[in-house]
């Protein structure tokens, strides 16, 4: 093992840490935590893909992060790197979205790194602000072809000053998605861009989905990035993310099916409408492609529908009449 106190030396952005886990849980804790810190995260992988990746690793790794069976494979490995430190087996972690169980789970690991590391400002000090959020709904948008201009057209005619936050998944190929925030900032205040950290949702802000990574959203507002492409045909799966979000935020949030093509969004529908969250489309007859909202509607789920304006109409109206009505923010926490 190399020298602790090296490491005390270092801004910790310099801190190189791998993570090998088996499971995906906990693959996806470690990978938070680590960044959370303020760690350089090297790589977070399974043993069996650590095998094939680990010659292309280029720079040395500091701290090995390992939750699975220390085999001989294992141990040739981190012999090699020579790391400052290294921590086997841990408790298993809490889905991110079980916001105080998985918060306490992550200080007491923090603890044991600051112990380990002799870093005690791990602690006190996070990456992530721990703040009130200033939203209190979640607009989730969904949109494939013809989704831009629909889109966009819907945000001209929505004030960015509503306790909303919007997270936008579009179908779009990888050179074009990142043309996307420029199309739908121009001549309006909201401020859209893409998703390329773990970050908060707030007011006044539309965050795009990236094609190639999956996200998970927790209680708090937080938008974890994972280190994975999505599974299946669609990209960003519109109908996985609208499951997390309304498992997570229940009636806190209203999801809006735009132009496109395909049934992305559809697959369960029959859970949204458990955690009462809203289901809205654009008007099939007004859309560029009509398959994807035709498909909401065909449900039976789908409780409005409408042009792009008449959408930014109904929200507005809908937040000013639960306002008048609703108990102070809470959320609904489910597992994903």
């Amino acid at each position: 093992m190399g020298n602790i106190r090296a490491l005390a030396l270092k801004d910790k952005n310099e801190i190189k840490v791998l993570v090998v886990a088996e499971d995906h849980q906990q693959r996806m804790a470690f990978s938070d935590t680590v960044r959370s810190c303020g760690f350089h995260l090297v790589d977070c992988v399974t043993p069996s893909q650590l095998k094939d990746k680990f010659d292309g690793y280029e720079s040395a790794i500091d701290i090995w992060l390992i939750d699975s069976d220390y085999d001989e494979h294992l141990a040739t490995m981190t012999a090699a790197s020579n790391p400052v430190a290294m921590l086997v087996g841990f408790s298993q972690a809490p889905y991110l979205n079980e916001a105080q169980q998985y918060a306490k789970w992550q200080r007491k690991f923090k603890r044991k790194l600051a112990q380990l590391l002799d870093l005690p400002n791990l602690i006190d000090n996070s990456v992530y602000k721990d703040d009130i959020s200033d939203w209190r709904y979640v607009v989730f948008l969904g949109a494939s072809m013809g989704g831009p201009s629909a889109v966009k057209e819907f945000l001209d005619h929505l004030s960015p000053t509503l306790p909303i936050s919007i997270l936008l998944a579009h179908h779009f190929n990888q050179t074009m998605i990142s043309t996307l925030p420029r199309i739908l900032n121009r001549h309006n205040d909201w401020h859209c861009q893409m998703i390329t950290s773990s970050q908060r949702m707030r007011t006044g802000q539309c965050l795009i989905v990236p094609i190639d990574q999956q996200i998970v959203c927790d209680s708090t507002g937080r938008i974890i990035l994972l280190d994975q492409a999505w599974v299946g045909d669609y990209k960003p799966a519109i109908g996985q993310i609208l499951k997390n979000t309304s498992d997570v935020y229940g009636s806190e949030l209203i999801n809006i099916i735009f132009s496109g093509m395909g049934n992305d969004g559809t697959q369960y529908l029959d859970l949204i409408q458990d955690n009462d969250s809203q289901l809205w489309a654009q008007d099939p007859i007004l859309s560029t492609c009509p398959s994807q909202p035709q498909a909401i509607i065909d449900s039976g789920y789908c409780t409005f529908i409408g042009s792009p304006q008449a959408l930014a109409e109904k929200l507005t109206n809908y937040i000013a009449n639960k306002a008048t009505n609703d108990t102070p923010h809470s959320f609904i926490v489910s597992d994903l």
